[in-house]
């Protein structure tokens, strides 16, 4: 089996509802989408397995219930016919689908995670990869965050988010780099 064979492109929750910021607050990376269309195209053209995760919201007001207009793919990320998508509840694109079971069905022991947002559901699914046992890449300029707040009043800003995450997961559960970094083949 070879690398393309084994290694499997993650677009995590790449949906139009992220797009509403009086929602979700302030976000970092607006290049992300761009870099997100690159790191695609060039899977693609590869040939190499590209997988599709939504986030279906159980709350009915939220950007991402399956009814609202919001929880549709934006255009760039939309599935091609012989794309797997898998639609989850929480954080972890490992809990409550087949992912697992189908990529190891599929002898894929290797990931390159990308998506939204790097600090939740990005991060959640990268850490139960590699708990699980699978070689993590994640595509640091491929991802955003939005600015948190702690109860105390707190802003943390989008750019701070982005990063404090990735320096979290990067050399434990994950090797981090950039879109070009991943084309270049390398991304070490």
């Amino acid at each position: 089996m070879t690398e393309i064979e084994n290694t499997a492109l993650i677009m995590i929750d790449w949906q139009q509802g992220f797009a509403d910021l009086d929602y979700w607050g302030q976000r970092n990376n607006p290049d992300a989408e761009a870099n997100g269309a690159r790191l695609l195209a060039h899977w693609r053209a590869k040939g190499a397995p590209v997988i599709h995760v939504h986030h279906d919201s159980t709350t009915p007001t939220s950007r991402l219930y399956p009814d609202h207009p919001g929880h549709a793919f934006i255009d760039f990320a939309t599935p091609a016919d012989d794309e797997a998508v898998y639609g989850k509840q929480v954080n972890s694109a490992f809990i409550g689908t087949a992912l697992e079971d189908d990529l190891r069905a599929r002898g894929i022991s290797r990931i390159v995670c990308c998506g939204i947002s790097t600090d939740h559901c990005v991060n959640t699914t990268t850490r139960m990869a590699a708990n699980l046992g699978f070689e993590v890449t994640i595509v640091s300029d491929a991802c955003f965050a939005f600015e948190r707040r702690l109860p105390d009043g707190r802003v943390f800003d989008a750019d701070l988010v982005h990063d404090v995450a990735l320096a979290s997961l990067n050399g434990e559960f994950a090797k981090v780099c950039t879109t070009d970094q991943m084309i270049g083949g390398k991304c070490d």
